[in-house]
């Protein structure tokens, strides 16, 4: 075939679809990792023939240990990266507790990471003691540090720190406890995300001297890590992309684009390689990733790749009963077909065909002492009122919950997990293996136009719902709704439940309050009226039980 009809076959075979997997600016190499053949292939096609489980559907909750070596400075999440931002809180920090970072980086703070009083087993039973239905750990965060005995990264958690294979920890404790596993791999960003680790300072007696970022193996003589290469932790040994000393440009180079210096194959395929071990070694029935779409697209394969290996190994390891959860962020219509869509932070304000879930933590991220000290953790409140909103919405909510580089979580997250534990003790019929209603709710926020912002970020508006809130979830025998505050008033007024309401045409017979029995109620066209008993359950949240 001449060159140039090959040329114009190739660009219409593109179009189509058809080169998809061959066209790829990174593809990533199956050397070391064979992608596990099955039902489903590395395209979104393929992928699109995804069904989300029916355990999923019905869990609604979780708890994730977003927890590894960024908890031991205590000054919360990304601080891997803010402490080679000059000037920032935790560069000062780093410079006061520990040193500047051009002589002591992330690196140096690996040793420090204990786990000590890490007890997987009594955490895990005191999240299904409290309520969650699936849990998740840390496979590896942006510092591109491995939580696990990882044959690709010697920068892991049995060769530095705690030297214990975390995740087969977790795995075991889940295991025991008989909740679906989870792993979520954040370490495909760290090419860009620690790029201020090629940076120096621009003032003060240090000015010009650079970081640590740029260290090779043959620069660890005679230092406590000698025989390792920095640059399989920092990744750093290439170009910054443009505009790099511009702290918050890698938000908008996210997904690969916006001038971001491109990766290799061979970083490409690493995290490819890492994963894939990962999933081979501990099974789990839910991966998560922090990124736009999958992995590295659209530069590379390699995410569809671990997608479809994800699936199809699930499929052979559960032997038909497909178990498998894939999460990905700001995914397009298609997209959604084929992961489960996960938003940060936040809710859309109507209900979403698909299951989908927001991911939330009761402070930072990585542990923050000083959201412990001035009392900043979400309340337990607050937990129930995302938690309802989403699952009225057909999402589930997934909870992080800190913990100290000691691998325990503070005084006061355990007041407010047991607090929560007690509501959802009380009222979990309205919460697992329910569906939505024909409306998510009523009230100012339910009518309310609420953005997404980005991949989320909008939970703020649903924190600050009061009693004039309520949501709805259903079961095939009952309706339920819950207000979203305990109210001061002596009645509920429920207006979606009116007279001759077309949500609601079928007689009412019979309205309990959870936790307390039957109520007494006249449903008028203004709504169905609800007298309040004079106890107080709680104080979070009353759940009605609906009854035809």
């Amino acid at each position: 075939m001449k060159a140039k009809h090959f040329l114009l076959a190739s660009a219409l075979l593109l179009w189509t679809g058809v080169l998809e997997a061959q066209t790829y600016q990174v593809p990533v190499s199956e050397k070391n990792e064979k992608m596990q053949e099955g039902e489903f292939e590395p395209t979104w096609e393929s992928l699109q023939n995804y069904k989300v489980p029916e355990w999923f559907r019905n869990a609604k909750f979780g708890i994730w240990a977003h927890w590894g070596p960024q908890c031991v400075e205590g000054s919360g999440d990304w601080m891997a990266r803010s402490l080679y931002l000059e000037g920032s809180r935790e560069y000062k920090h780093h410079v006061e507790h520990y040193g500047h970072p051009s002589e002591v980086g992330f690196k140096d703070i690996l040793p420090l990471f204990k786990a000590e009083k890490w007890d997987p087993d009594k955490l895990v039973s005191f999240y299904k003691k409290i309520g969650a239905q699936y849990f998740f750990a840390l496979g590896n965060h942006h510092d591109n540090y491995d939580l696990w005995d990882s044959q690709y990264q010697e920068w892991n958690s049995v060769n530095i720190g705690p030297k214990k294979d975390i995740l087969a920890g977790w795995a075991e404790a889940a295991k025991k406890n008989g909740l679906p596993f989870g792993i979520s791999f954040h370490a495909d960003h760290a090419w860009s995300w620690y790029e201020p680790a090629q940076r120096y300072d621009r003032h003060g007696e240090k000015a010009g001297v650079p970081y640590d970022g740029c260290l090779t193996k043959e620069d660890g003589k005679g230092k406590w890590w000698e025989g390792y290469d920095p640059q399989k932790l920092y990744a750093q040994n290439h170009p910054l992309s443009a505009g790099s000393w511009a702290d918050g440009m890698i938000h908008r180079q996210w997904a690969w684009g916006n001038g971001v210096c491109i990766p290799t194959q061979e970083y490409v395929t690493n995290f490819y390689d890492r994963t894939v071990d990962a999933i081979n070694r501990y099974n789990p029935d839910l991966i998560y990733f922090d990124v736009t779409g999958v992995p590295f697209y659209p530069i590379s394969d390699a995410g569809l790749k671990i997608a479809a290996h994800f699936y199809n190994h699930n499929m052979v390891v559960r032997k038909g009963d497909f178990s498998a959860v894939m999460f990905g962020k700001i995914l397009t219509d298609e997209q959604r077909k084929a992961l489960v869509w996960d938003v940060e932070r936040g809710s859309p304000n109507s209900i979403y065909e698909e299951p989908w879930q927001t991911c939330s933590c009761l402070g930072g991220w990585h542990y923050d002492t000083r959201l412990a000290e001035n009392g900043w953790y979400k309340s337990a409140s607050d937990v129930v009122k995302l938690l309802v909103d989403v699952v009225s919405k057909n999402g589930n909510l997934l909870l992080s919950v800190p913990l100290r580089a000691d691998g325990t979580f503070d005084e006061k997250e355990e007041a407010i997990l047991n607090e929560f534990g007690n509501w959802m003790s009380m009222n979990k019929e309205a919460i697992y293996d329910t569906r939505p209603w024909k409306v998510f709710g009523e009230g100012p926020i339910a009518n309310a136009d609420i953005k997404i912002n980005a991949q989320g970020f909008n939970e703020g508006a649903y924190t600050k719902a009061t009693a004039s809130e309520i949501r709805f979830t259903q079961t095939k025998k009952y309706l339920y709704a819950t207000v979203l505050a305990w109210p001061e008033e002596k009645q509920v007024v429920i207006q979606s439940l009116a007279t001759g309401s077309e949500l609601y045409p079928d007689k009412i017979t019979k309205i309990e309050l959870l936790g307390y029995g039957k109520v007494s109620f006249t449903r008028t066209a203004q709504g169905v009226v609800i007298d309040m008993p004079d106890v107080q359950l709680n104080k979070i949240a009353p759940v009605f039980k609906i009854k035809k």
